[in-house]
């Protein structure tokens, strides 16, 4: 399960342990911890939304909501995603202006390899146009 999740061990024993995934069953023989289909699952949802930032009380919450499954669960549930896909939309604008810094510096660099003035020159606005924009 760690490697289909991309968790590690202890974050999947944690996050039994604190309840997410509930009890996992055990092997009688051998004690290892056997993931059933739905459980498995619950972790791939849980990964990604793990991936993409969400907090483990997010987590907690998204999954008491999922198990109300009314339509005021809905609702929030809604509100949930929609706060998140809002923080996500704002990282990727942040991570779309780190990308183009690094690609400027590049450019710059370069260019003073090369031995182009002009383009340095050019690279380095870029640059500064960048930095305006964090």
């Amino acid at each position: 399960m760690a490697q289909r999740s991309g968790f590690s061990e202890p974050t999947l024993r944690y996050y039994e342990k604190i309840g997410l995934l509930g009890a996992v069953p055990r092997d009688d023989s051998s004690g290892h911890r056997r993931y059933h289909a739905g459980l498995a699952e619950r972790v791939d949802a849980l990964a990604c939304l793990r991936s993409s930032g969400m907090s483990v009380a997010e987590m907690r919450r998204y999954l008491t909501l999922l198990d109300e499954g009314d339509r005021a669960a809905a609702a929030e549930q809604r509100d949930l995603f929609a706060r998140h896909a809002d923080r996500l939309t704002a990282e990727i604008e942040r991570l779309r202006v780190r990308q183009a810094y690094m690609r400027s510096k590049a450019d710059m660099w370069d260019a003073r390899y090369r031995g182009d003035a002009d383009a340095e020159e050019r690279a380095i606005e870029q640059v500064e146009h960048v930095l305006r924009r964090f």
